[in-house]
């Protein structure tokens, strides 16, 4: 179970690097389209289109299991804080089932929609360019999905009484990271 844990989390790592792969790509394509606009007076063709079919959806779906790992997500409490630990901790237990099935049902609705898009092949004229857009409704479906694999292997380690998942749930907390030195600071002795 710990192996399926830690594999788990290496893929919703990877997951999550391809979404900050996709924010700095759109950071650096809106760039170019702004400058190409400014210094050639001519954008480059498609920008919009890329940005929010592409690098936006892949920003936002493709990390969700990561937060969802890192319990990241956020809950509000106002009621569940005052029962006893005992009772909270099977409420959250049985959440992450009824999460999961939600997430398994967004997940095959999105994979029928980016199936039916497939089949039409797609795509957004923008200007004098056809920009295909069939291929970004795959990512909804690989994003939920990932999530419902996170939240079902998170509800069997409740059942099994939640001893080591495997999964890297450390949170990285202000404290955690280095501080930074000035230069005035190294200089002195």
């Amino acid at each position: 179970m710990y192996a399926l844990g830690r594999w788990l989390s290496g893929l919703t790592n990877f997951m999550t690097v391809l979404g900050g792969l996709a924010i700095a790509l759109m950071m650096l394509h809106v760039t170019a389209d702004v400058a190409a606009r400014f210094l050639f007076g001519t954008p480059i063709p498609g920008t919009i289109t890329v940005v929010s079919h592409y690098y936006m959806i892949v920003a936002a779906f493709v990390p969700l299991a990561f937060a969802e790992q890192k319990e990241g997500h956020i809950s509000v409490e106002v009621v569940t804080e005052r029962l006893p630990e005992f009772v909270q901790k099977h409420l959250r237990g049985w959440a992450l089932l009824l999460s999961a099935c939600v997430f398994a049902l967004l997940a095959v609705r999105t994979w029928t929609e980016a199936m039916s898009k497939f089949d039409i092949g797609a795509s957004v004229v923008q200007g004098d360019t056809s920009i295909a857009v069939w291929p970004s409704y795959f990512v909804l479906p690989v994003g939920t999905g990932l999530l419902t694999l996170v939240l079902l292997y998170k509800f069997v380690i409740y059942l099994s009484g939640g001893a080591g998942s495997g999964l890297d749930s450390a949170r990285t907390t202000p404290e955690d990271l280095p501080l930074e030195s000035t230069p005035d600071e190294e200089s002195r002795p």
